[in-house]
């Protein structure tokens, strides 16, 4: 069965619910793609699909360009009962032939979003240059990193203060007490900067606040330096600003046209057979993993509205959020709503609701049966010729540190990737934990007459054992396709590749009214007044 462009177009203006899937590596994806469709790699797609695609007749489709991936893909899932599995007609060819807009780089709703948002409140910014006189002036100003704390740890402003989007409404009273106190926003690039910087202005705090131009991308280009390894972050919040910062939040939401729902009115809706309902706790992951909501899974608000593709992949769906103070959930839908989903937050909930412990664990279909092996087999077999081990974990991982002598693989390109791989009288397979290697034994082991073996807690047991380890690219048996090497992250990114990723920033608003399915309604000062 195949859909036309025509035929996802309507669907979207109709806000029905539908999932895009692009089943290629985030890089080839990253390079050309349409404006919602989400990045599920075939290498990953049982892994993955019941949680972003929870409803099994939801409306799927499917595409690569023209490697044959999504007909393997539908397959697949037609197997884990998904009853409503077609292929784009022509897949991205034909989208490109029929019209479709198509956009580079990863998350691109949400970025663009951000885009709109600077441009119809016009947001207020500074440049990096105005940024360091200040510090250097040691003026009354306080810098707010909006990212996740890795990557405010691998370079950020100095002096700077880790809190992520959705912590900013709730914490920057206590960061900056004082109302006359500059608080300035920053994050990589754009977007969180703006998003956060805008949060802070929507729920009317008195300060001044401005994002930082470009982010850590507009100081490097003026020749500033940034710190690497900063360990600030935000702290606890006393009760009376929790309670200012939730009425704030509340009132953001309101005019955003966020739902509110009950215990009961949540059930209901994900009683609903033909409608899709996540269910998010917006929370820092250590405060999830202390006690969450039963069936909430956690995404801390700021990636969420940065992410949403990632977590939500099923445009049309419904959204519910959830927090334990009434900010970060109203903060985060405020946003969502704008960007043109049904979203609620859920009301009502008392510390005893939030009774289960631990992390979030993906849903996950039943697990192939393998032949596993332990560490010290495998340390014996090494020593031995005639064994290959296949490291199935992503690219970076493994740069950073694999087993001597491991191979790395994309589990979609074993094909390709055994031409490259010496003769074998058995193969091992590993990944950081073997849940991937499970699935990837079982397509090696159709590709050949060789016996293969799954490392049984996979390359976690080995360090865990306290194993010899190497790193760097030693045994590349495929490209480095599996992650598009963002020109935001990192230290190293050439000049210009961070120039283009700001002018490609700055093009996403004629992209999107070229695309004309984005849905995007921004809430204005106006809107805010009335």
């Amino acid at each position: 069965m195949t859909r036309r462009f025509q035929d996802i177009r309507q669907a979207l203006l109709a806000h029905e619910e539908l999932a895009l899937i692009d089943v290629r590596e985030e890089d080839p994806f990253a390079q050309e793609h349409p404006l919602f469709a989400a990045n599920i790699p075939l290498s990953r797609l049982e892994l993955e699909i019941y949680a972003r695609v929870p409803r099994r007749d939801t409306a799927i489709t499917l595409y690569d360009d023209g490697e044959g991936l999504a007909e393997l893909a539908a397959q697949r899932l037609q197997a884990l009962g998904y009853s409503d599995v077609a292929l784009l007609e022509g897949g991205l060819a034909g989208w490109r032939a029929a019209g479709g807009e198509l956009f580079r780089d990863v998350n691109v709703p949400s970025k663009a979003f951000g885009e709109l948002v600077e441009s119809a409140c016009h947001t207020p910014s500074l440049a990096a240059e105005q940024v360091q006189a200040l510090l250097d002036e040691q003026a009354d100003v306080v810098v707010l990193d909006a990212r996740r704390f890795d990557e405010y740890q691998t370079m950020s402003i100095p002096g700077g203060i880790s809190v992520p989007g959705a912590e900013l409404v709730l914490r920057v009273a206590e960061l900056a007490p004082n109302p006359k106190t500059q608080v300035i926003v920053n994050c990589a690039g754009r977007t969180r900067s703006i998003i956060g910087t805008q949060s802070l202005v929507n729920a009317g705090i008195p300060n001044p606040v401005a994002a930082l131009r470009n982010g850590t991308i507009g100081w490097t280009l003026a020749g500033q330096q940034l710190a690497h390894g900063q360990e600030r972050r935000f702290g606890e919040v006393a009760e009376h600003t929790r309670e200012n910062a939730a009425r704030r939040a509340r009132t953001v939401a309101d005019q955003a046209g966020v739902k509110r729902l009950d215990r009961t009115t949540l059930s209901a809706w994900q009683a609903e057979a033909r409608r899709t309902t996540y269910l998010f706790d917006v929370r820092t992951p250590e405060e999830y993993a202390n006690g969450h909501l039963p069936g909430s899974r956690s995404v801390p608000g700021g990636q969420l509205v940065q992410e949403t593709d990632h977590v939500a992949s099923v445009r049309g769906a419904r959204i519910v959020l959830l927090d334990d103070d009434g900010v970060r959930a109203n903060m985060s839908a405020s946003w969502l709503a704008q960007m043109g989903w049904e979203v609620a937050v859920l009301d009502g909930l008392s510390a005893v609701d939030f009774s289960e412990r631990g992390d979030w664990q993906a849903p996950l279909p039943a697990l192939p049966s393998v032949t596993e092996i332990g560490t010290g087999q495998l340390e014996t077999w090494l020593q031995e010729p005639g064994t290959v081990l296949l490291d199935f974990t992503t690219s970076a991982n493994y740069v950073k540190r694999h087993i001597p002598g491991a191979h790395w693989a994309i589990r979609a390109q074993l094909p390709q990737a055994l031409e490259r791989l010496p003769v074998a009288e058995r193969y091992v397979v590993t990944c950081g934990s073997s849940l991937l290697a499970r699935f990837a034994a079982i397509d090696l082991q159709a590709l050949t007459q060789v016996p293969v073996y799954v490392l049984a807690g996979g390359t976690a047991a080995w360090i865990a054992a306290g194993k010899a380890l190497e790193s760097g690219e030693s045994h590349l048996a495929v490209p480095r396709t599996d992650r598009y090497r963002r020109p935001y992250e990192g230290t190293d990114n050439p000049r210009e590749a961070m120039q283009g990723y700001l002018d490609w920033e700055f093009g996403l608003i004629a992209q999107l009214d070229r695309d004309g399915t984005h849905g995007f309604k921004v809430l204005r000062k106006a809107d805010r007044a009335a």
